[in-house]
């Protein structure tokens, strides 16, 4: 491996999943059995989306600074959960109809504000394939953005504040992603639709709860230190990371990483009895235990920076169905 400075990190060895993966499978065919869906999700979904138009509708007459308080309390952990959900409907583990694992994404965006479900699905699953290679995984910060961010408080904390705008402008470096598509386009109109309805009968402040949900459940706010744990060379070189910690309930177990891209056809609610089948595979995985603390770490650690995270050639993952 070699490192170069104010660079990613490169190597030249395959991404450490797809013989993990073999592996596993060798030693525990069981495993099999946790493949499949978990169509329950639809009723977490449903929950969590009327809880914060609930919300929302409530805070229509309130001060603007409550909708902020509420939305860094209560609305980051019920925006990442339907983060999460969508996220299962990209690797359609809801309902066996790909349509209807779409239409249930789109559910969760509501509350967005801005609309990311079919846009990640198509980024994410490249993020499987072709994890590290840098023209073809979403996940990996342009290196213009790297370089803008650098390895100050200030820089990093700004670029947790505004991670949707970030991710946002990624797009133009991806190679062969269709950037729209007509369920793009509906996922916009149902999106951008709901957000005028609710500002035209409730108003700015009940808006303003929306979007700043939307930017606490992915940025300045201990649970973006989840897109640190993931991928982050927190201690190299290992590339992936599992979070065991107790935000797992909140969060639907997406702390479980390692075992998600081992088997990425395992829903959310299984990952859990995938790591206790086969714990000499995870347990001897290096672990994160408090997103709190890696999220400071991430923060005032000058280590750590955009450009800590493993690049590589143009090699694929497997995907088990």
């Amino acid at each position: 491996m070699l490192r170069r400075e104010k660079d990613f990190k490169y190597s030249d060895k395959p991404e450490p999943h797809k013989e993990r993966t073999r592996e596993i499978l060798r030693t525990h065919p069981e495993v099999r059995e946790f493949i499949g869906r978990n169509p329950k999700s639809i009723y977490f979904i449903i929950f969590v989306v009327a809880l914060q138009i609930t919300i929302a509708v409530l805070l229509n007459d309130q001060e603007w600074w409550l909708a902020l308080i509420i939305a860094y309390l209560i609305g980051a952990f019920a925006n990442h959960a339907l983060f999460v959900l969508i996220h299962e409907s990209s690797h359609n583990l809801i309902f066996k109809s790909r349509a209807a694992n779409m239409i249930a994404g789109i559910i969760c965006d509501l509350p967005m504000s801005i609309p990311t479900s079919i846009s990640f699905r198509s980024y994410h699953l490249k993020h499987h394939s072709f994890q590290g290679n840098y023209y073809l995984d979403a996940d990996l910060a342009s290196k213009w953005e790297a370089k803008l961010i650098g390895n100050s408080f200030i820089g990093k904390g700004l670029w947790l504040l505004l991670f949707p705008v970030f991710q946002g402008l990624r797009p133009p470096r991806l190679k062969e992603i269709e950037f729209i598509n007509k369920w793009t386009i509906v996922n916009w109109i149902v999106v951008f639709g709901f957000d005028v309805l609710l500002i035209y009968f409730f108003g700015w402040v009940s808006f303003l709860y929306m979007i700043a949900s939307l930017f606490f459940s992915i940025g300045l706010h201990p649970l973006g230190a989840r897109w640190i744990q993931e991928h982050f060379l927190t201690y190299p070189p290992q590339e992936t990371y599992s979070y065991y910690g107790p935000l797992n309930v909140v969060a639907l177990n997406v702390g479980y990483h390692n075992e998600h891209h081992d088997f990425p056809s395992v829903p959310w609610n299984k990952l859990p009895k995938l790591k206790s089948t086969a714990p000499e595979f995870y347990d001897t995985l290096i672990s994160h235990k408090s997103w709190m603390k890696l999220w400071l770490k991430f923060l005032f650690d000058p280590s750590l920076s955009l450009y800590s995270r493993m690049v590589r050639e143009n090699r694929g993952s497997i995907l088990i169905t």
